[in-house]
Order: C-alpha cells, then sequence, then structure tokens
C-alpha cells in the first residue's frame, strides 16, 4: 500500500463505516482517485458464459449498489463489476448502525437490508455507460415485496437492454426469509421464472441472450449444495457466485463487534467460502461456470479461489483495509504468477487444489 494510500484509508477510518462508504464513492465520482494503467495480459483474458472479459477479478456487489461508479472502478484494474444489489422500488434499508468494522479480523459485518434507489435510478445511470463495460446487474427483491420472484423478473426486464450479465441474490442474511429461496422448491421456482423472462428478453432484443447467475451462501449443508446444484444444472443457469456474507463468527479476535447481527465478509470468510466452492464445483462438473468470492484480499488468495475451481474471483471488504489499489496490485501479481509458474493461461491453475479445499468440513 503506497502512502498515499495508507493516509487515505486512516483518514475514511475517522468516520463510521458508511459515511467512509459514501466518501470512497464521491472520491471516485470526482476523479481523486486515480486510474490505474495495467499493460493488457492475454494470459489474464477469461471467456465465460459467451462474456470475454480482460482479467478475473472483479468488483462484488454491494460497494456499488446504485450504479455510480461502475466505469472508475473498472479503471481501477477491474476486470468487471457488479452494480446493486437492486430491488423495484427504493428502500431505505435496516436501522442504522448497519456497517462496522473488525480491523483485527481484517473483516466487516453488515445488515445493510439492500438499501438503494431502486430500478429506475439505477437504469438512467446505467444506460449511460459504454456498452463495452462489462457491468453485472446483481437483483434482488423488496423488502415488503408480495411477490419476490416477480421482483426478480421486473429485474430482468428492467435492466436487459443494460446489463453484461445478472445475478440474482437470494444469499442475504439481511432479508428476512430471502434465504429461503434457496431451498429446493422455492429455487426452482424462482429460477423457472427467471430464466424465461431472460429467455423472452432476448428474442426481444434480436436473440442476444444475457447470462443469469446465481448467488448463494456459505452457509450450507451437503444436502443444500446438492439441491442448488442439481436445479441450476437442470434448469439451465448460465453460473454461480460462491458466496455471499456468513452468519457465522468462528475465530474471530474481537468478540465485541462479533455480536452484531449481520452478514460477516473479509479475511474470516476465505477458508469457508473456498471450501463451499471447491465442492460445488465437484457437483456441477468443469465446464459450469463459478466466480469465487469471499476474503479474496492479495494475487494469492485470487489464485487460490481458481485453484479451488473458480472461472472468475471478485473482492469487497478486503478492499476497506487495502484501499483502491488492491485491484491493481492483484492483477500485477496474478501476471507474475503467470511468469513464476510460466503458464500460458491463468485458468491453468483451475482445480488443481478442488480435492484439497472439498475435503474441508462445512463449519
Amino acid at each position: 500500500m503506497s502512502f498515499l494510500s495508507d493516509l487515505g484509508r486512516k483518514a475514511l477510518f475517522t468516520f463510521d463505516p458508511e459515511t467512509a462508504h459514501g466518501i470512497s464513492i464521491a472520491a471516485l465520482k470526482s476523479g481523486l482517485v486515480p486510474a490505474c494503467r495495467l499493460a493488457p495480459d492475454p494470459r489474464l483474458t477469461q471467456t465465460l458464459a459467451g462474456l470475454t472479459f480482460d482479467n478475473p477479478l472483479g468488483m462484488a456487489a454491494g460497494y456499488d449498489k446504485n450504479a455510480e461508479v461502475p466505469a472508475e472502478l473498472v479503471r481501477l484494474g477491474f476486470g468487471f463489476t457488479e452494480v446493486g444489489t437492486l430491488t423495484p422500488r427504493p428502500q431505505a434499508g435496516n436501522p442504522k448502525p448497519r456497517l462496522f468494522r473488525l480491523v483485527a479480523d481484517r473483516a466487516v459485518i453488515n445488515r445493510m437490508g439492500f438499501n438503494n434507489e431502486g430500478h429506475a435510478a439505477a437504469l438512467e445511470r446505467l444506460k449511460r455507460l459504454p456498452k463495452t463495460l462489462m457491468t453485472g446487474v446483481n437483483i434482488g427483491a423488496n423488502k415488503d415485496s408480495a411477490d419476490r420472484i416477480a421482483d426478480y423478473v421486473a429485474g430482468i426486464r428492467t435492466f436487459y437492454p443494460v446489463a453484461r450479465y445478472f445475478t440474482a441474490n437470494v444469499s442475504s442474511p439481511n432479508t428476512p426469509g430471502l434465504r429461503n429461496l434457496q431451498d429446493r422448491e422455492s429455487l426452482d421456482a424462482l429460477l423457472s421464472a427467471v430464466l424465461a423472462a431472460r429467455d423472452e428478453e432476448a428474442s426481444r432484443a434480436g436473440g442476444v441472450r444475457v447470462p443469469v447467475f446465481l448467488k448463494i451462501a456459505p452457509d450450507m449443508s451437503e444436502g443444500g449444495l446438492d439441491d442448488i446444484a442439481d436445479v441450476s444444472l437442470n434448469r439451465g443457469l448460465d453460473g454461480l457466485i460462491v458466496s455471499n456474507t456468513t452468519i457465522g463468527r468462528n475465530g474471530l479476535t474481537d468478540q465485541r463487534q462479533a455480536g452484531e447481527a449481520g452478514g460477516l465478509s473479509g479475511r474470516p470468510l476465505f477458508a469457508l467460502s473456498t471450501t463451499v466452492l471447491a465442492k460445488m464445483r465437484q457437483r456441477v462438473g468443469k465446464d459450469f461456470p463459478l466466480i469465487g468470492a469471499g476474503g479474496v484480499e492479495s494475487a494469492e488468495t485470487a489464485a487460490e479461489k481458481i485453484r479451488a475451481g473458480a472461472d472468475l474471483v471478485q473482492l469487497y471488504s478486503c478492499m476497506v483495509y487495502e484501499g483502491p489499489e488492491l485491484a491493481s496490485r492483484i492483477v500485477k501479481g496474478l501476471s507474475a504468477l503467470c511468469d513464476r509458474e510460466r503458464l500460458g493461461s491463468i485458468r491453468d491453475l483451475r482445480d488443481t487444489r478442488v480435492a484439497h479445499w472439498a475435503a474441508q468440513p462445512l463449519a
């Protein structure tokens, strides 16, 4: 981390986490955060679900909830970015405080509750972006929705002209009952409706087929993973993002903050999310797209996600501690790893440690 980046992080840490997050968005919008100039490295280029990514590192949903800075994030070095979670109607989310730093653990707990400005506001911003920008749209349901599946379908229809891919978020622990959509019957109904809407929109768009991914929780049983894999394969889903935050609190140093309700992310999530990723790779086979998320804070942790079965990786919480230069450091580090290990493609790492990670317990 550079001196200026370290100084900026210390300044942000004088504010409460949610205020600091807003300041970071404002800094990106204003151009105060310098862009990173990365030399193209074809060894990092990945093709997944019909899309080509300049590098395998993405910004996960949750940071840019309202699609304010996707272009600015890509200029930091990310190969793609995901906006949202977006709900049809604006909603304030859960009461504050709802975002907590666990500095000793390099972790974050949040119970934001899908706070966002709604579909209409985000759509207007996304319409102004270059069509080539690799921006995914993460969709969810309003907390008080009478028909949650209809909310996901509305997301597909609203953002179809501007999304490079969709992510259906059924795994946030902060909207009561949302994770129930991961149960076999509920998930089958959801994917049936969402994919049917996608196919209808593709027909209207002259056959342009936007991939749909599903983001799952790490707090799963072996049977639950079986169900998600079976339904995803049977319905023809385009891929999975593994994983969202955990409600577990194992091994934390900061026991005072550990008592806060919400989802835990950052460094402590790495092992569990990577275990779930590898177990899912074993279930879905070698050709099904998987995106690994949870605890990525360096080129080595990104590479380990790939070894455990990921095609692409995402981060968010670790940037709170590592600063805006993290993306470029990871991408440069992956290029250096390709040099060191004489890889023709970063994909050559994939699945080389699936067996190791899949053998770990779900705990």
